[in-house]
């Protein structure tokens, strides 16, 4: 019997596996059509919502009663239940929440789930989360798997072709969930309680490596008492900024949330302690941040305070010069930009002089 050359041999034994293994084989990605995966992910706070879907398109198709039934439909496939719609195409889709949230007024926990609508003829409706994430659409719905189901009332909207899922009406705390598709707009009101979370996450922050330098603790303090919130916590955190680092933006940090519980001697006392040791640079900046408050008077007395201190600092008398400007009042504006030029300032002061008086007519 002849033998067949080695090369041959290993090509025969090649063929003879790829045959084997055909029924293995995966093929590879290509598009999805014809309705593509999307993904749309909105920030609330330090929070996230993302729902993962696909998007058919209208096609001049009859959509409500038609291609998606009204009410609650015996699936022909798979369990057989009654079962919503799959609020999309394909695989389920699927809402993640990164922390707790309200999700149609009702308390969810974090993680995913499945998101399915239910229309009636009326422009009535539910929404359903459910723990299912892994099913291809409403073909294995079970109701036993529902953490969430609540009504909700759609809208009419001009035509939209790809169903599409996007973020409104966002505020602070809230987002409205829209799913948009042909003319009607199916809404859900998203919650966190982001006070909440961004505290007990700076909480855990401030254990790692932002515990390490002063700018943590400072920045979770201001959050603080910018939102009047865990006041006495934020004390806490700026006592340890302060420790780190005594800066004046700290000190007066901590001025701003004795003032707020209450403490107004303490408040008083640290802020004058600040005052007393602030640089150049910290009073004009704290003058500055007065003004931003409309506090005028007090901003002009720091930069005054400061032109007193570093006499010979064009920049001390140019700030000055245009905290007077601010208040409106022009004489004593035009005299402090006089001053600011006569001590030969950098290009970028000198400008800003110039302006003013070129504003103001002296120029």
């Amino acid at each position: 019997m002849d033998k067949k050359p080695p090369i041959l041999a290993l090509a025969s034994l090649l063929c003879a596996a790829l045959i084997v293994s055909g029924a293995y084989a995966q093929p590879v990605t290509t598009p999805r059509t014809p309705s593509p995966a999307a993904k749309v992910t909105q920030t609330v706070g330090i929070s996230t919502v993302t729902v993962t879907y696909s998007r058919p398109a209208v096609k001049d198709r009859e959509v409500w009663g038609k291609l998606v039934p009204y009410g609650w439909n015996k699936q022909q496939f798979g369990l057989g239940n009654d079962a919503p719609w799959r609020a999309g195409a394909n695989e389920n889709t699927v809402i993640t929440f990164s922390h707790p949230a309200r999700f149609a007024g009702h308390a969810i926990p974090a993680g995913s789930y499945g998101l399915f609508f239910v229309i009636n003829q009326d422009d009535t409706g539910e929404v359903i989360l459910s723990k299912d994430i892994k099913s291809w659409g409403s073909f294995f719905y079970e109701a036993k798997n529902d953490v969430l189901r609540s009504k909700i009332q759609l809208k009419n909207i001009s035509h939209t072709e790809l169903l599409t899922y996007d973020f409104v009406n966002l505020t602070k705390n809230t987002a409205d969930l829209v799913l948009n598709w042909e003319k009607k707009q199916f809404p859900v009101t998203v919650e966190f309680a982001v006070d909440e979370i961004v505290m007990a996450n700076a909480a855990d922050e401030l254990k790692g490596v932002a515990g390490f330098n002063p700018q943590g603790f400072n920045s979770a303090a201001n959050y603080a008492l910018a939102n009047n919130v865990n006041l006495e916590t934020a004390l806490t955190w700026i006592d340890q900024s302060i420790q780190q680092n005594p800066t004046f933006n700290a000190k007066n940090t901590k001025s701003l949330i004795l003032q707020k519980l209450g403490r107004t001697p303490e408040s008083e006392k640290i802020l004058n302690d600040a005052i007393a040791a602030a640089t150049e640079a910290e009073l004009n900046a704290y003058g500055y941040q007065l003004f931003n408050q409309k506090n005028f008077d007090k901003g002009i007395q720091m930069l005054t305070l400061n032109t007193q201190r570093f006499p010979k600092s064009a920049n001390a008398w140019d700030s000055l010069g245009e905290g007077y400007a601010l208040k409106g009042d022009k004489d004593n504006a035009i005299k402090n930009f006089k001053k600011s030029l006569s001590l030969n300032p950098t290009p970028l002061i000198r400008a800003n002089s110039e302006k003013y008086l070129k504003q103001f007519g002296v120029m």
